[in-house]
């Protein structure tokens, strides 16, 4: 089963929290501080895998959760790390985060493995908190917690060359005859539901892969007929071949509808360097058919029969030739790249504060909410080290800037305080 596209979601583990404990011992009475380090939790890590082709895997498998991280334990006894998710997914597949469609990473290369959900670091344990002027420390940190995700999974096929044109033009005679694929062949529309790769073997020994892609139709950039479904995976090839049935009542018309569809959905397709096919040549009136559609169009067209194989080499070689000086267009939209490298910018700041609504501040920021996290303010001594923390990097400024009143209510993520000048 073809499956091209899958939305999946990802839990990295929460980091284990850090010890909060003391070593007594018979002969040891001041033993010190004990607690020992909590375990990082399970990461995430999408890998690209030659082994798959397709995103079926995908079909139940949903949602992927890595295990926590073990808490830390006496005796300066470190928690065990979690382990990690490897999971595979096809070459040439597309990772977007599904909110705001944001463009992650282009999955190419064999083995290739990227970080999609980290998991979160271990708590330290009171032993790491001695110091010559605090000796007992009462302070441990909370385990970071993991990342959640939902992302969009894209299969894009690796292919040199795109074959394309209307339902039934012979896309799939051409390619069952230029290399070992064996597509299903009929004399009804879109007897073609998934693409086809295969790969062609010039007789000079060169070669390249080609892509049959499901027959087009008008308003295909719209999601009509099996456009939409289909249209992304001409996005990788470089060069197209334009496959132009002369037994049709007007392979011009025909031309300027593919030509149209391919500029309205965008991605450069219509940029690329095109060979236009003449098919069916051994018809009745193909001949004059092919004439008519030369005097309009006024580009070279290669006629072509796979009855009887004439043509289909010139086709190739042509082919072959723009490959060589072909460019390869990005598989993303510029401004989804845009976003993805100002994410850093956008998060320069360490905090920001929203006032909600009379008496109501809430503090957000990713650094903020990282520290806080990690801060166990389950004590006495963790409870003053955050306090210290957001004077420290000008939280109460910033409140008496926007106006905040004595017993204003201030939160950060589940925890609330009372604001006094």
């Amino acid at each position: 089963m073809f499956i091209d596209r899958a939305i999946i979601e990802v839990r990295s583990g929460k980091g284990g929290d850090g010890a909060l404990t003391f070593l007594h011992e018979k002969f040891r009475p001041n033993g010190g501080p004990s607690g020992g380090n909590g375990g990082k939790g399970g990461s995430i890590y999408l890998r690209a895998a030659n082994s798959t082709t397709t995103l079926v895997n995908f079909r139940h498998s949903k949602t992927f959760i890595a295990q926590d991280g073990e808490k830390g334990g006496n005796k300066l006894q470190y928690g065990k790390n979690a382990p990690d998710i490897y999971i595979d997914v096809p070459l040439g597949t597309v990772v977007y985060l599904e909110e705001g469609h944001k463009f992650i990473i282009d999955m190419m290369e064999n083995g290739e493995t990227y970080l999609i959900a980290k998991g979160g670091r271990g708590g330290r344990g009171n032993a790491c908190f001695k110091s010559s002027r605090n000796k007992a420390p009462r302070i441990a940190e909370n385990g970071l917690p993991g990342e959640a995700k939902r992302i969009i999974l894209e299969l894009k096929l690796l292919a040199d060359v795109g074959i394309i044109g209307f339902p039934s033009v012979g896309k799939s005679t051409f390619i069952s005859c230029v290399s070992n694929v064996k597509p299903e062949i009929a004399d009804y529309p879109f007897t073609t539901i998934v693409p086809n790769l295969g790969v062609t073997y010039l007789k000079d020994g060169s070669s390249f892969v080609l892509a049959d892609m499901p027959g087009l139709i008008e308003g295909a950039s719209k999601g009509k007929g099996l456009g939409l479904t289909f249209l992304r995976h001409i996005e990788r090839t470089k060069v197209l071949i334009h496959i132009l049935d002369m037994t049709r009542e007007d392979p011009y018309k025909d031309y300027l509808v593919i030509r149209k569809e391919l500029e309205d959905y965008g991605m450069n397709l219509v940029d690329r360097p095109e060979i236009i096919v003449a098919s069916k040549m051994d018809e009745e009136g193909a001949t004059e058919k092919l004439e008519e559609v030369k005097k309009k169009l006024n580009k070279e067209i290669y006629p072509i029969s796979c009855l009887t194989n004439e043509g289909i080499d010139a086709a190739l070689y042509k082919a072959k030739d723009l490959l060589a000086t072909a460019k390869t267009f990005p598989i993303y939209k510029e401004e989804e790249l845009e976003k993805v490298y100002n994410l850093d910018e956008e998060n320069k700041d360490i905090f920001t504060i929203e006032k909600v609504k009379e008496h109501l501040y809430i503090v957000k920021g990713e650094r903020v909410e990282r520290t806080y996290d990690l801060i166990n303010i389950s004590t006495d001594e963790g409870m003053m080290r955050l306090i210290t923390y957001l004077t420290k990097i000008g939280v109460d400024n910033k409140l008496k800037e926007m106006g905040a009143q004595d017993g204003d209510i201030v939160k950060l993520k589940d925890f609330e305080f009372e604001y006094f000048e």
